[in-house]
């Protein structure tokens, strides 16, 4: 155990200096400067001509926004109508899988727009080779670098100078995806195959077991469709045991490769912010924040899983292992919770163990991570959620020592502080307000079947799936019947909501603040880039985020936490 812990101790911090290095190739490409990838340059541009936009074109934060709606508009038909159809184009199903059903294939759609990748299905057995690399893997790319984008679009908005421009929309996608998601990918797709993981396009294999048995065994272009899920921040499994799957992850070295694309570009995103924006000193307080958080998060259920279930250990199963119920065992107790942490702060939301066999207050800190989603977070979008609570901070601060609120030279007025908060009280309204629907429904109706375990866990589950789709996270209490016409409509509204509205709020702010004129720091400003600042983020972040989930949370596993140890 020890020795494990060392190894992780390393390798997390291996993870900060890629992450470093990496948010600084980042800057580069967003400032324009020269990278080893410009003999992409003429392929860009042949790129921009075919779709007939001009990349060099100023957008403010209107248009820019306008043409994110349209295109994720087109991209979800586009999904939506090729799932609808996947028996019947002729390449790629080998196994003859069926078109999905319409609602299924409407709440997948968006599921994959949104960066969620919340499965309602199983993927070996719910969609053809052609849609898995085709539509969901392509939805994976133009997700992530959606993200990526509007989160540069943001913080280029804080630069010291005063204009209209927030930069162009299709460049910023096209960069993101040739400079930063492609090349990483690729590097990525060769370490696993390398690993192990499966590159093919041949049909599922049928084999004897030792016990006389035919067992098929799925297969297919894994490898491709790995780095993206975990680079993005995406999640969506090849498999349907999602990374648990000995095929995605089938050894210790390809779950460290996985882990790194996890933590790499959430990390790189604050590197990037303090290089772009030439403010390091910030970049080191968001850092220390996001990372102390994160600490607070994973250490909780790395504890509670090697403490063991006390509901298992009351039936006589010793508990020496830790809790070993839903754990992938090629890993064991400590790497799946450490995965579990990692996952939930990050809304890649991929497994290797059932969330839904972890302990009660396990549950409750993956609650946590992923209902703030400002510690590390998304790719961009992750500094977005921080960058709302930058917001209320700056304007609670300033207002105590009896300031004008700036920040970063730019003073924060009453139409950002609407929009932070409005934001901030619209997403834990959209998913407790679904969450009291679905207890409703299910109480009027306790036969309709959705629940392996009701009582205090099934509120936890169906609380789960709504928080998990409106912060992009994508991962699932499995104990929950979803794939019904309930679950994949309202999740359907939830993760669209729960993605755009933290998406084009902070841009409006950004375009805002950008058209306001800078003004040179003097004494009487309370400065972001003090660690007295810091604190009172850290607290602002507690206080308007952590809070809002709390009452919710006594409902669920609080509950059953103390139903399970009879206080």
């Amino acid at each position: 155990m020890r020795f494990d812990l060392i190894g992780l101790t390393l390798f997390f911090t291996a993870s900060m200096g890629l992450a470093i290095l990496t948010g600084r190739y980042i800057g580069r490409v967003f400032r324009g400067n020269s990278t080893w990838l410009d003999w992409l340059g003429p392929l860009e541009r042949q790129l921009y001509r075919l779709i007939g936009v001009d990349p060099n074109e100023p957008m403010t934060w209107q248009q820019y926004a306008l043409a994110l709606g349209t295109l994720n508009g087109v991209w979800l038909v586009y999904a939506f109508g090729m799932l609808l159809v996947q028996s019947v184009i002729p390449v790629w199903n080998q196994q003859q899988i069926p078109d999905m059903d319409w609602m299924l294939a409407l709440n997948t759609a968006i599921s994959f727009l949104t960066s969620t990748n919340l499965q309602h299905y199983s993927g070996e057995s719910g969609v053809t080779y052609f849609s898995q690399m085709g539509v969901l893997m392509f939805l994976q790319f133009a997700s992530a670098a959606t993200s990526l984008s509007v989160g540069v679009a943001v913080v280029r908005s804080l630069q010291p100078h005063t204009s209209r421009n927030v930069g162009n929309l299709y460049q910023d996608l096209v960069l993101s995806i040739t400079r930063v998601f492609m090349p990483l990918s690729l590097i990525g797709a060769i370490a696993l195959v390398l690993t192990g993981v499966p590159m093919t396009f041949s049909s599922y294999s049928v084999i004897e077991t030792m016990e006389g048995v035919s067992q098929t065994i799925a297969s297919g272009p894994v490898a491709a469709m790995l780095p993206i899920k975990h680079l993005g921040s995406n999640g969506g499994g090849f498999f349907g045991a999602n990374t648990a799957h000995p095929l995605e992850n089938p050894n210790a070295f390809s779950y460290l490769i996985n882990l790194l694309n996890v933590l790499l570009l959430p990390m790189a995103f604050i590197c990037f912010v303090g290089d772009f924006l030439n403010r390091r000193k910030l970049a080191v307080i968001l850092f220390t924040i996001m990372t102390g958080y994160f600490l607070a998060l994973t250490i909780p259920i790395v504890t509670e899983e090697l403490r063991g279930n006390p509901a298992i250990q009351s039936l006589g199963i010793s508990q020496a292992s830790g809790s070993l119920e839903g754990k992938e065992m090629r890993f064991g107790t400590l790497a799946s919770a450490v995965w579990c942490g990692v996952n939930v702060v990050i809304p890649a939301g991929t497994l290797t163990g059932m969330h839904d066999s972890f302990t009660p207050l396990s549950g409750l800190f993956m609650l946590l991570g992923m209902q703030l989603d400002a510690f590390y977070g998304g790719v961009g979008s992750g500094f977005l959620y921080m960058f709302l609570y930058l917001i209320i901070a700056m304007f609670i601060g300033s207002l105590m020592i009896g300031r004008t609120p700036e920040l970063l030279g730019k003073k924060v007025g009453i139409p950002e502080m609407q929009i932070a908060s409005v934001i901030l009280v619209a997403l834990p309204l959209l998913y407790l307000g679904a969450t009291g629907l679905a207890v409703a429904i299910h109480n009027g109706h306790p036969d309709v079947g959705w629940l392996s375990n009701p009582g205090y866990h099934g509120f936890t589950t169906m609380l789960y799936e709504f928080v998990s789709s409106a912060a992009g996270n994508g991962s699932g209490f499995e104990g929950l019947g979803d794939n019904t016409p309930f679950w994949n409509l309202s999740t359907a509204v939830v993760m669209l909501l729960g993605r755009f509205i933290p998406l084009i709020g902070p841009l409006a702010i950004g375009g805002l603040l950008l058209q306001k004129q800078y003004v040179p720091p003097t004494v009487g400003v309370l400065p972001a880039e003090s660690w007295t600042f810091g604190l009172l983020l850290a607290a602002v972040i507690i206080i308007s985020g952590a809070l809002s989930i709390f009452p919710a949370a006594t409902l669920g596993p609080i509950a059953e936490y103390l139903t399970q140890y009879h206080f």
